[in-house]
């Protein structure tokens, strides 16, 4: 072996033991990105979480409830039903790696795709839920973007990257979503 052949293996192995080990990768979106890509945006709070098997009973999907409280984008409904893969029934799990996790009673703000007449799914995988939390007197919300387990790679360099997505006030990010939709180029339906 070669001295440059060596020194590209070394290269090579020290550039990918930087990079995290993970089993989904995605590109990085912003909230004006998520808000005009998604279908409907609502703000809610979920009633159900349930997992079950597929109808080909191959793999397992969860599905979760949410009573809409309001809708920033779309007319989904009084509620939405999202499903995405991935779950627990009885001893049998099955884990999609970068989607969101959702619990009963949770508060959200959620960009979503159709997956049918009444259904849904989260677009870009975590990167489309917010949870809400209120401070003690539940007057003040602060809106905080689900953590991913997704390796983000920037859209233009294809490198990672960090979230471009950062917690504000529950408010701020109702207001950020309809300035992206009313900034939405001609032609293209907010």
């Amino acid at each position: 072996m070669s001295i440059r052949q060596v020194f590209r293996t070394l290269l090579l192995a020290a550039f990918l033991g930087a990079v995290p080990a993970t089993a989904t990768t995605q590109l990085k979106v912003g909230l004006s990105e998520l808000a005009r890509g998604a279908d409907a945006v609502v703000h809610g709070v979920v009633r159900r979480v349930e997992s079950r098997w597929s109808g080909d009973k191959m793999r397992i999907v969860t599905d979760v409830e949410i009573q809409v409280t309001e809708s920033l984008k779309g007319q989904p409904g009084g509620t939405v039903l999202v499903t995405q893969p991935g779950g627990r029934v009885d001893d049998v799990g099955q884990v999609v790696h970068g989607l969101a996790s959702f619990a009963a009673g949770e508060e959200v703000v959620v960009f979503l795709e159709k997956r049918g007449a009444r259904a849904f799914r989260v677009s870009s995988m975590a990167q489309g839920k917010y949870q809400v939390k209120r401070d003690a007197d539940g007057k003040t919300a602060l809106a905080v973007p689900e953590p991913s387990e997704a390796l983000l790679l920037d859209p233009v360099t294809r490198k990672p990257t960090a979230s471009a997505l950062q917690p504000l006030t529950l408010e701020a990010l109702k207001a950020a979503v309809r300035a992206a939709l009313e900034s939405a180029p001609k032609g293209q339906t907010p």
